[in-house]
């Protein structure tokens, strides 16, 4: 069994000794820590699969904390934001909520809301990754199947019988079984449920209204 990687908190803010404070505070709790002055020093560091968020600065030196809130939506999607500003509006406020973020905190900083805001943070992240890691290996048991296997997939999930499957293919039904038994084999599927499940997240059926037609 792989390890699970320790938690990144990300810091984005100008004020060197925030860094500082804050690098210190999420060490001291078992968190790994990685700091930044601007949002092109974020943006440019390469990325890792890991658990983590950020704590981001409303107003950086070379663009705000919306627009990189913005960018890490579209780049970045699961990286939960908690904003932490010594400045802040009721409209900035409001548009970095709406814009999804977790928290807008205000400086100087309460040590356990702040931690609080982390811990949920990481467990939306770790949410993303467990969901994103299956579709992956879902991804690649599909990829496994043959083009035969995918349309009986299709039609099996779409509600079809097998006999009807095999109308449909112009194999007999005693053919589509065999098939059946080898897409519940290698998509790992315990029962029918489970691979029209799979079927829709993989959108090899588009709705649940397809699947039940």
């Amino acid at each position: 069994m792989s390890q699970i990687p320790t938690p990144i908190v990300f810091v984005v803010d100008p004020d060197i000794s925030v860094r500082a404070s804050l690098e210190a505070l999420i060490r001291a709790t078992g968190w790994q820590a990685e700091t930044f002055a601007s949002a092109g020093e974020f943006l440019s560091r390469s990325r890792k699969s890991a658990p983590s968020c950020l704590i981001l600065d409303a107003f950086l030196p070379d663009m705000s904390g919306l627009e990189l809130q913005e960018r890490i939506a579209a780049e970045r999607n699961g990286m939960p934001i908690i904003f932490l500003s010594g400045r802040c509006d009721i409209q900035t406020t409001v548009k970095a909520m709406k814009a999804g973020a977790m928290e807008f905190l205000t400086k100087p900083f309460d040590r356990e809301t702040l931690l609080n805001a982390i811990r949920q943070a990481i467990k939306r992240s770790e949410a993303v990754l467990s969901r994103e890691s299956e579709l992956q290996a879902l991804r690649s048991y599909y990829g496994s199947l043959t083009l035969r296997e995918r349309e009986v997939m299709k039609l099996v999930a779409s509600g079809l019988l097998n006999k009807q499957v095999g109308g449909e293919l112009g194999i007999s039904e005693i053919t589509v079984k065999a098939h059946r038994g080898n897409v519940m084999r290698k998509m790992k599927a315990d029962s029918f449920a489970d691979l029209v499940t799979m079927a829709l997240r993989l959108r090899v059926v588009r709705s649940l209204a397809a699947a039940a037609a």
